[in-house]
């Protein structure tokens, strides 16, 4: 059997999920590179002999990823490929005794709040002198700035509370120190992230103090982006839409998750909001922030949501349009309010329901993008690949929004740069053109 204990350890960081478990992957990476521990995340090469794995528990499709995941590694060690392996993320913090049953071949399971005995795991201590220091496993130029942890909202179908607990706070000033440092390291964009960024503020402050945090990260010199996601539609602090309007580093975009119209399905979804309010919240961040590009997630199949309601969503997509948008299918969640109601919507009618919205939402992107033929826009270049240099503009945030496309054969552009493209054709969901020189 092939072994690897002579060697020095090598940890190798395994991510899945959200943008908010990469945070915490790359927390862990700075931990164990501040301990001189060498460390990797999601390498290429098989040279790392301790494996962790950073697990998403949301929803079925992701639970099963991250269980075949740790089934692979299993069958490394199992081959003597690797000496150690351990599993952390909202997966293991939910379902550990079982886990700890059912698969014993991992040497240690952690929940999401154990980084400290992680790390004496691993052989490192928590350094509090790292804090607000990350190493990033992004592009340089963008990064991901957590300001919070956890949610305290009671929707129905959501286990993200059972998994990352009530919302905690950042302080202003240590999100400002972390921001900082990115900057100095090169970072020019930062999505802000947190279960729900508009109750920032409320367990430190006494209030919310989204507006108060914004303004500082507008002082950040150096920082050229700030992009907000995940801002809960009910009770919106209305209070930052001047800020987002004003001429400065905020960008123009707002990533507001709905859900769904129907009064009937958002009380089921203990939403706190009706369809009336919803317009209304929408229809004034445009008349507040003109140029805005809004971003909203929906959920189709949530037990109770008839052929009626979906009809109703459908023409919601349809009248409101949208910028960006994407569709989750219900997942039946245990120990979730809405796992006591009975999940009635078969699994091929919630798939048909979530293509039939994204189909609307395909011709309306199309029309979007067609209107922009014969404009220049400042687009942020993330990466070249094949025969395309690629870049999102203020309205698009990575991996899930619309990007840009450069020929590399007649243009040039350094990635991490920002540069003006005149579009000249577009797709559904990418802009084509040309730099202007």
């Amino acid at each position: 059997m092939k072994t690897k204990t002579l060697k020095k350890n090598k940890i190798n960081i395994i991510t899945l999920g959200c943008s908010k478990n990469l945070v915490d992957s790359e927390v862990l990476l700075s931990q164990l590179k501040g301990n001189e521990i060498d460390a990797t995340h999601e390498s290429e090469k098989d040279d790392a002999n301790i494996i962790v794995i950073n697990t998403c528990g949301f929803i079925d499709n992701a639970k099963q990823e991250s269980i075949d995941t740790i089934l692979q590694y299993v069958d490394e060690k199992e081959a003597g490929n690797i000496d150690k392996l351990y599993v952390t993320g909202c997966l293991s913090h939910r379902y550990k005794e079982d886990l700890e049953n059912e698969i014993p071949q991992v040497d240690a399971y952690f929940g999401t709040l154990e980084l400290p005995n992680l790390l004496k795991i691993l052989g490192a201590d928590y350094k509090h002198e790292l804090i607000g220091e990350r190493l990033t496993t992004t592009p340089q130029h963008y990064a991901y700035l957590k300001i919070s942890e956890g949610c305290d909202r009671p929707c129905s179908f959501c286990a993200i509370p059972l998994m990352r607990g009530k919302h905690v706070s950042k302080s202003i000033e240590q999100i400002v120190k972390e921001a900082s440092n990115l900057v100095k390291n090169g970072t020019k964009e930062l999505m802000l992230i947190a279960q729900d960024s508009t109750y920032y503020g409320i367990d430190l402050y006494g209030e919310r103090k989204l507006k108060e945090l914004l303004e500082a990260l507008t002082k950040v010199e150096g920082l050229d982006w700030v992009r907000l996601h995940y801002a809960y539609p009910s009770q919106f602090p209305e209070e930052i839409l001047p800020l987002m309007a004003a001429d400065n580093n905020i960008c123009k975009y707002l990533d507001i998750p709905v859900q769904h119209i129907s009064d009937n399905v958002l009380k089921i979804m203990r939403r706190g909001i009706s369809k009336r309010r919803t317009y209304e919240v929408l229809k004034k961040i445009q008349e507040q922030v003109p140029g805005i590009a809004l971003r909203t997630t929906l959920l189709v199949g949530h037990p109770g949501e008839s052929e009626a309601d979906f009809e109703e969503l459908k023409q919601f997509v349809q009248d409101f349009k949208f910028d960006r948008l994407g569709v989750f299918t219900y997942s039946h969640e245990e120990n979730t309010h809405a796992y006591s109601l009975e999940d009635e919507v078969p699994p091929a009618i919630k798939q048909k329901r979530a293509e039939e919205i994204m189909a609307i939402q395909e011709e309306i992107s199309l029309v979007k993008n067609q209107a922009k033929i014969g404009s220049t826009l400042r687009v942020l270049f993330d990466r070249k690949e094949g025969a395309y240099f690629i870049g999102r503009t203020e309205a698009d945030s990575p991996e899930v929004d619309n990007e840009v496309l450069v020929d590399a054969k007649t243009n040039f552009i350094r990635i991490g740069d920002f540069a003006n493209v005149l579009i000249t054709g577009v797709e559904a969901f990418d802009l084509i053109g040309n730099i202007e020189k």
